[in-house]
């Protein structure tokens, strides 16, 4: 009987190892997703410009809002951002007084990944990785699809839709 729960034990360990290793190898496979989003915020008026930038980004000159997004980030840095609506805030005070509300100025988006890791004394850090620019529309529509160099670690990445010199109109979160 002894010999029995010995054999039926050591089988059962070596099984469950098995399957935690098979689990831990899917979970840091390069293609799998960091982060999927189906929404994201523009830029409200206390983040606009430099004064309240979020790790170290800017935001855009006046306030932003965004009719939908949607995206993905891989592990091996593979991104897909799609924007629609992503104009200057048609009821702001400022916007409206300069000729500008509702529209979008900029001819290009880009996006910036932003993640918290480390450094090489293994300091904590923030690090921002940027795309080249992209097309946007006149109505605020784009189509992101590019490859960056992600950190390691990569904790908490937000995605940022910014302007070619790196001001941000649009973030992840709702």
């Amino acid at each position: 009987m002894k010999r029995f729960f010995l054999v039926s034990t050591a089988v059962m360990l070596f099984l469950s190892t098995f399957l935690f290793v098979g689990a831990v190898s899917n979970a840091s496979a390069k293609g799998s997703k960091v982060l999927e989003f189906s929404s994201m915020v523009g830029v409200p008026r206390p983040y606009t410009g430099a004064t309240n930038a979020i790790r170290g980004v800017p935001g855009g000159g006046l306030p932003w809002v965004i009719s939908s997004a949607e995206g993905e980030l891989k592990a091996n840095g593979k991104l897909e951002v799609h924007v629609s609506g992503l104009v200057i805030d048609p009821n702001d005070p400022t916007a409206i007084s300069r000729g500008v509300a509702g529209t979008n100025p900029s001819p290009t988006f880009k996006v910036i990944v932003s993640c918290l890791s480390k450094d090489a004394n293994g300091n904590p850090t923030t690090v921002n990785v940027s795309t080249d620019a992209f097309e946007a529309d006149a109505a605020g529509n784009s189509e992101i699809e590019a490859q960056v160099s992600l950190p390691s670690p990569c904790i908490a990445p937000i995605i940022f839709v910014a302007s070619p010199a790196g001001a941000w109109f649009a973030a992840t979160g709702f």
